[in-house]
Parts: C-alpha cells; structure tokens; sequence
C-alpha cells in the first residue's frame, strides 16, 4: 500500500469566514483537523485535485487539513476506509467515478455501498482524459495506433491505473475491432512510466496526471477521450474526430462523507467548496493542472452519482469487460 500525508495549514491562500456556517444556516466548526482520503496515489489526478481543494477548504473552515492517500484495490480500500469512518465531518473522501460508478460494475465483490455509505458533499469538477503514447512509439495519430493493433493483434498494450483507463482502453479496442493487450497497474504514476520508457504502449491518463510528461515531450497526445475538443487542450482532437465516431468517455471528482453525516455538517462544507470554487482565480487554478472546475449542491451529486453507476454499468457491458 502505497501511503502519503501531507499538513496544508489553514491560514493559506484564502481569508478564513468566521461566520460562514452561521450564514448558512448552519453551526457546525470541527474540534479537529480535517482528513482528505483519496484513492489513489501522490502524483494522480485526484490527488493533485485533493492538495488544492485541502488548501481551500482549510482556509475556509478554519482547520488545518490533512491529504491521506490509500491507493490500491481499484479505489476499494480508500472506500472501506471513509465509508467506516465517523460521520463527524472530520473525514471525507475526495473520489471518481472509480469507486462511485465503475466498481460495482467491474469487481465481483466490493465491500462498500456507493450510495448507501456515504453522505454526498459537494461535485467538484472534471478530469478530461488523453490518450498517450511514449515518443518512442511510431503511431502519430489515432488511426496509425488501431492500424498498428490491428496488424500485431495481441502486441499492442494499453495501461491503466483507474477505472477510466481500464473502460477507455476496452472500449477503444472493441470499436476498432483490435485485438489489445491490457496492463493494469495500482495507480497512475507507474502506468505513465511505463509507457514513457516503451514498456506499454499507451494508455488513457487524465490532463492533472499527464500534462507535464506531455508537455516535456515524453508522451506525445493522440487524442482526447471526450465526444467534443477539451478546452483545456483545444489542440487535441477527440476521438471521434481522430476515428472512432461516438466515443465519449470522461471522469468525474466529487467529495462524500460517511453515511448519516448531519445536515449542518454538509451545510457548512457544500458552503465552503462552492465558495471557493466559484471564484474565477480558483478556476484558473484548478485549469492549470488540468482540471475543469465547478461544483452544485448536494442534492445534485446524489442523483448524479445514481446515474452515473447506470452508465458505467453500460460502459463496461459494451466494452465487454468480466468482473474480476
């Protein structure tokens, strides 16, 4: 297991609000430091998220905040551990769609109930994924990659380190007819290396993970895993335009409690994230890594979470993905 904590004090980037949860409605303020588990490792998407998100969110709320990453089981164990912790507020679970709508889909037991466990907080926003090749490898564009699968069936490879990488890269295959090789691995970081040093050949890695590997020129972007352009890489054609009509594949980030955390608690954190992501230097921020920034109320992570597990279900049948 893989474990990482870092201290981001409170007094940051942004004036702490006194009467934030007063002004709410609320009157809820934690005794103690905030926790911030994540599911997957230092260096991930996720985890770049989290780190900035702890810094606002500790400056709001007036505590310090503490990043804990639990990578390993495909997000499962990061989802045991907030799911099992108290619903006090002072643990929550900065996630994707990994463990909130593939899971039950891919894995044949899981020991956590996406919607029964936890109390939903607050969306947070996008990760765009790209499809990546090391710059060693020939193929110059979606076509060349299938056409290369196609030709070697079976020595073309494609790397994983989420749910999204394992789903893209089987419905990439599945639509282009090819024959690919998949290669999983714990998290993103060691899946980039590979791929980097030529031992896989590409894989589907999210802007906030993969952006300064391609921007030194150690991976090279074949195209976006969303049905239009990315803003943030508007250079990058998507898949359907790089060859494979109707590919549309993104993930999401969203905060979640235990189950029956109390009202006032959501209240108060929903509050503090939405006013701190709301702001346009916040945007730009999270933008800069990679990351496409917004958030709403509770109410409408809930059901968004509930239609999001229907179609990642849909995702992985198509794909013709087993559980495992």
């Amino acid at each position: 297991m893989i474990r990482r904590r870092s201290l981001l004090g409170a007094a940051m980037a942004l004036p702490a609000l006194p009467g934030l949860a007063r002004a709410q409605g609320a009157e809820w303020k934690p005794d103690r430091p905030i926790t911030l588990v994540v599911p997957f490792a230092g260096g991930s998407g996720t985890d770049a998220v989290a780190r900035i998100l702890a810094e606002l969110l500790g400056a709001r709320i007036g505590v310090p905040v503490v990043v804990d990453n639990r990578a390993g089981a495909n997000g499962t164990i990061a989802a045991v551990q907030a799911a099992r912790a108290a619903p006090d507020g002072t643990t929550l679970f900065v996630t994707t769609n990994t463990t909130h709508s593939a899971n039950p889909s891919l894995m044949k037991r899981i020991d956590y109930d996406p919607v029964a466990d936890f109390t939903p907080v607050a969306r947070v926003g996008n990760l765009p994924f790209m499809l990546v090749v090391g710059e060693e490898v020939k193929a110059r564009s979606l076509r060349d990659l299938l056409e290369m699968a196609r030709k070697s069936p079976g020595q073309v490879s494609y790397a994983s380190g989420n749910s999204t990488g394992i789903v893209a890269g089987a419905t990439m295959a599945r639509m282009a007819g090819a024959e690919m090789l998949h290669v999983p691995y714990r998290s993103t970081p060691p899946a980039m290396t590979d791929v980097m040093a030529g031992r896989v050949t590409c894989m589907f890695v999210d802007i906030a993970a993969g952006l300064a590997n391609v921007q030194a020129g150690k991976l090279r972007v074949l195209a976006m895993s969303t049905k239009e352009r990315s803003a943030l890489m508007p250079e990058s054609p998507s898949m359907a335009e790089a060859g494979l009509e109707g590919f549309d594949i993104t993930s999401w980030n969203g905060v979640f409690g235990p189950a029956k955390m109390r009202p006032e608690i959501v209240a108060t954190l929903n509050a503090a994230i939405r006013q701190a992501i709301d702001r346009p230097e916040v945007k730009q921020r999270f933008a800069a890594i990679g990351f496409e920034a917004f958030s709403g109320p509770p109410e409408t992570l809930d059901s968004f979470v509930r239609a999001e597990l229907v179609k990642w279900r849909e995702l992985i049948e198509a794909a013709g993905i087993e559980k495992e």
